[in-house]
């Protein structure tokens, strides 16, 4: 049974998450003086989930009805859409049906996106985005066991698609389109496969009758001065995360994380730095001062109670990207941990057999330390989106931001986290 103070905390930080979504798209349109840079598009997805677990339900072809709305920059003259020129930004919602409306149900996503040309071909594009879901459906011990993709009802939503407009009109532009959509909930409930679906789409640009006009009254802009910044930074966020899917640690607790960053900011567009972290996971804290299993008299791990907040912590370096949309930045991270020892423990109890018991018998098998649990302990990547007080674009020397992020080891996810920081830029 779920705790319901835990899942009310999880529904709250996706709640903040919603709103910067929208404090941000809301940023974005106002650069603009008018409707006539919008183009609706329109667009049907049709494709398939893999399989998230080897007993995963039997399924049809999932179908997706999908609502984008447009903003074209061409004439915004803040310094990053005049930098990176064609870019669109824009929100698309949508509905999935993952065919098996019994075990998997449906979602309603919401995601905001950044669209640009590849290949310096005007008719083909990518969409990259990062938003939340809704599911009808989800894990559930008793009544839906086989469906391991998703636990909570709401989740994180990456898409990623490639268009290309095969017929183009002064008042539509028809496009095909491919790419996938993954749903996860970051770690916050086990279990957690995730839904990761492979799509093709049609779809339909349609522009307003102002459209053309506004086409056609396109200027070209000076190319901005070339500019560089130094800056530091500083971040202190709190995430949450589970630390098994043993019923009594698949409850959330806290992850506390401090960071500190120097790098340099190009044209108020590109911000490069590198910094390093510290965390502390609630979790693994209380499994080693509880005694729990694998920290007991004779056990694998009996020496982690030596320390337990050490031991429950983690620290490393990192180096990150991040693309500025004036009040919106887009944060990517690869770091490297030099400290993580609990996260043995985690591994030996989530890699081996599934739902282990709280006390482990003789015989049962535990994860092994393998190539691929040496290369998630070594490796963590962070991706986010911020909201910051003050538009980048006025290169400001002080500055403030919130923050919506998902932490991982490699690949698989870690904790998500809200935060807050401030820059300091030179």
């Amino acid at each position: 049974m779920k705790n319901p103070t835990c899942v009310l905390r999880f529904k709250r930080s996706f709640t903040l998450l919603s709103i910067l979504l929208l404090f941000s798209n809301l940023h974005i349109l106002k650069a603009q003086e008018d409707v006539s840079n919008i183009t609706i598009v329109p667009e049907l997805v049709f494709g398939t989930s893999v399989a998230s677990n080897k007993t995963f339900p039997e399924r049809n072809p999932q179908i997706q009805a999908v609502f984008n709305i447009l903003w074209h920059h061409e004439n915004n003259t803040q310094e990053w859409a005049q930098r990176l020129k064609r870019l669109r930004t824009g929100i698309s919602v949508g509905y999935t049906n993952f065919g098996n409306s019994e075990s998997l149900g449906g979602a309603y996503s919401v995601v905001p996106f950044v669209a640009f040309n590849v290949f310096k071909k005007e008719r083909l594009t990518t969409q990259i985005g990062v938003g939340v879901s809704y599911f009808t459906n989800e894990f559930d011990f008793d009544t839906n066991f086989f469906n391991r993709a998703v636990s909570t009802d709401l989740t994180w939503s990456f898409k990623a698609f490639m268009h290309y407009n095969f017929l183009q009109t002064e008042t539509i532009n028809y496009r095909v389109g491919a790419g996938l959509f993954h749903h996860s909930n970051g770690h916050t409930r086990l279990p957690n496969q995730g839904f990761n679906s492979f799509l093709l789409s049609l779809s339909a640009e349609l522009k307003s009758p102002k459209y053309k006009s506004y086409k056609e009254n396109i200027t070209e802009q000076p190319t901005p001065e070339r500019n560089v910044q130094n800056y530091i930074a500083i971040r202190a966020g709190i995430g949450q995360n589970v630390f098994s899917d043993i019923s009594i640690f698949n409850d959330k607790k806290e992850v506390y994380t401090i960071s500190a960053e120097y790098g340099k900011i190009y044209n108020k567009t590109l911000k490069i730095g590198v910094g390093a972290f510290y965390r502390v996971y609630e979790h693994y804290y209380d499994y080693i001062r509880g005694n729990e299993f694998l920290v007991r008299d004779g056990e694998e791990f009996v020496s982690l109670r030596d320390n337990p907040w050490d031991n429950a912590s983690n620290y490393g370096l990192f180096a990150k990207g991040e693309l500025l949309l004036n009040h919106v930045g887009v944060e990517l991270q690869l770091g490297v941990n030099f400290h993580k020892p609990a996260y043995d423990i985690d591994w030996r109890i989530n890699e081996g057999w599934d739902f282990a018991p709280r006390e482990i018998p003789d015989g049962w098998v535990f994860g092994e330390f393998d190539s691929k649990f040496r290369a998630k302990k070594a490796v963590s990547t962070r991706v986010g989106l911020k909201y910051y007080l003050i538009g980048t674009d006025k290169a400001p020397k002080h500055n403030l931001y919130a923050g919506a992020f998902i932490n991982a080891n490699l690949g698989q996810a870690d904790f998500t986290e809200l935060g807050i920081g401030y820059v300091r830029s030179f």
